[in-house]
């Protein structure tokens, strides 16, 4: 036999074999956009992204909203939902908090998640009733201490945000404070309208009406520089307690083991919506700043926002109400 009928018998078996499916370009599908709460931030993001990212994707974003239990029971259907890139976690700060607050989880944080990015930071701010006599951090804490378990803070429940930033301030000061937990932090502030409790720390937005009518005083923006919003307020690190930063923020997930182009891919449209002129004015006006991260950055920084909060916690003593 010659070179040439072996050349041809190669021939016909290649034209027998079928030929490779063409790998499908992500999405060709609807992508589903589970949210972990159903109001105020997470919604406005949630919204704002289905919108924005349609065209440049190709195809719809659906917002889910899945509210309840912290945030808790929208990561969990999350964890346990396939890793295709075709259903996205919105969630806020408490996917790096719950573990340390909840021992018996739906899902691992670190094990069940892959972070695509960042998307949105507001600051927080202390705030008391106009009663109490201290108008600056120092004069509070001198105050606290000359009247050790005196004062109370409201938070909106035991493990919040709100808590959190209380106890931080509490740590770092030195201070005894009787914690009055409520459900919800518009309900935090509510009880400090009518006198109920002293002290609450609250995310900005949620505090300037209140603060420029008078009818809370701001004693400290819990965030590196100062707020457009209280141009008046200080910020903690002007009033000599630098370590004293929280920032709620919000990010982007998927769940674990999605492959590493699609994250990419999510990664890059998100960043050009959220760095885009009219989508920060439009995040601004709700006091909200846009921002992003890699995958990787945010890896990190998640990691880091539970090694501190774990340690306030576990400081704190604080144990989720049963």
């Amino acid at each position: 036999m010659n070179g040439k009928f072996w050349f041809l018998l190669g021939l016909i078996v290649a034209l027998a074999c079928p030929l490779p499916a063409p790998a499908q370009k992500y999405p060709d599908k609807a992508i589903r956009l589970v949210v972990a709460f159903p109001t105020g931030a997470p919604y406005i993001l949630a919204l704002l992204l289905s919108e924005k990212l349609r065209d440049p994707l190709g195809q719809p974003v659906v917002p889910d909203f899945r509210g309840g239990a912290g945030g808790n029971l929208a990561a969990e259907l999350v964890a346990k939902s396939a890793a295709d890139g075709y259903t996205l976690l919105l969630t806020s700060g408490t996917i790096a908090i719950s573990p340390s607050l909840f021992p018996k989880l739906g899902y691992d944080t670190f094990r069940d998640f892959a972070p695509v990015t960042l998307l949105a930071t507001v600051p927080n701010v202390l705030v008391v009733h106009p009663s109490v006599p201290a108008r600056s951090l120092n004069e509070l804490v001198k105050l606290a201490k000359a009247h050790p378990g005196k004062l109370n803070f409201g938070s909106g429940g035991v493990g919040s945000g709100s808590q959190l930033g209380s106890e931080l301030f509490k740590t770092l000061s030195g201070i005894s404070m009787v914690h009055v937990p409520y459900k919800g932090a518009a309900l935090a502030l509510s009880a400090m309208l009518s006198g109920e409790v002293d002290m609450v720390t609250s995310t900005v937005p949620a505090t300037i009406p209140l603060v420029n009518s008078g009818r809370i005083r701001a004693l400290a923006v819990m965030a590196p520089a100062r707020v457009a919003a209280l141009p008046q307020v200080p910020t903690t690190a002007e009033a000599g307690m630098p370590e004293l930063v929280v920032i709620t923020w919000y990010g982007l997930f998927v769940p674990a083991g999605v492959k590493p182009d699609v994250i990419e891919r999510l990664n890059s449209e998100v960043a050009k919506v959220m760095t885009a002129p009219d989508m920060r004015s439009k995040l601004a006006q709700v006091e909200l700043e846009a921002t992003t991260r890699t995958p990787a950055e945010t890896a990190r920084f998640v990691r880091a926002e539970f090694e501190r909060w774990a340690r306030v916690i576990k400081e704190a003593g604080i144990k989720p109400a049963q």
